[in-house]
């Protein structure tokens, strides 16, 4: 099962004064055996900064299933393995605790959108252009171990800005459809910076 953890505090939107007890955090698009190298890192801090708890769903894929991503990417089909992430998604948000909650960009949200969309979950969709995170693109082997290959990216760089700007297009138009109305612009800015603009844009401070 998914271990949890409870901590004991609140944040109140300093724009609004509306009290916040989750963010669900949309990550910038990604595919199969590719990451972005400062993706898992700003979610984290973010957490860290504001003292809420850190689920990132491929992570808890991982755990629940007892299976690596690749492994887990190739089974089934996509509605499938997307029935599996929501499941797991609404599972989590049960939880009481705040948190930042990563999601994977996911085609079929029909099992857990109406769980996300509440007065007190702030979803966020992080957005840059394909230049940058074709240049923040990183790989992962089997065992999804991550690992930089310069070379061979740039060698398919038409193939990977082609995936990237598809991706864009396709999942902005699913979180469109959850009613993800938070686009943060990340501007190719490094991890420190980006969890700086979201504590400012957001008001996230302790009540």
């Amino acid at each position: 099962d998914i271990d949890s953890k409870t901590i004991n505090s609140t944040y109140t939107n300093i724009n609004t004064g509306e009290e916040i007890s989750s963010i669900t955090y949309e990550v910038e698009t990604s595919f199969s055996g590719t990451e972005t190298l400062n993706n898992k890192i700003i979610r984290l801090m973010l957490a860290e900064k504001i003292k809420f708890s850190f689920y990132d769903l491929d992570d808890e894929i991982k755990k629940y299933y007892g299976r690596t991503l690749e492994e887990f990417v190739h089974t089934e089909n996509l509605r499938w393995r997307d029935q599996k992430r929501g499941q797991i998604i609404n599972k989590i948000l049960k939880w009481d605790e705040n948190m930042v909650l990563a999601i994977t960009p996911i085609s079929y949200p029909d099992n857990f959108e109406k769980c996300i969309v509440a007065d007190d979950i702030l979803l966020i969709e992080l957005c840059d252009s394909p230049e940058n995170i074709f240049s923040r693109l990183v790989f992962s082997d089997e065992e999804d171990n991550l690992y930089i290959d310069l070379q061979y990216k740039n060698e398919h760089k038409e193939y990977y800005m082609n995936e990237i700007r598809e991706d864009i297009h396709w999942y902005g138009q699913i979180f469109d459809k959850i009613g993800v109305k938070n686009k943060f612009a990340m501007n190719n800015d490094g991890p420190e910076k980006v969890v700086s603009r979201l504590i400012k844009e957001y008001g996230l401070l302790p009540q």
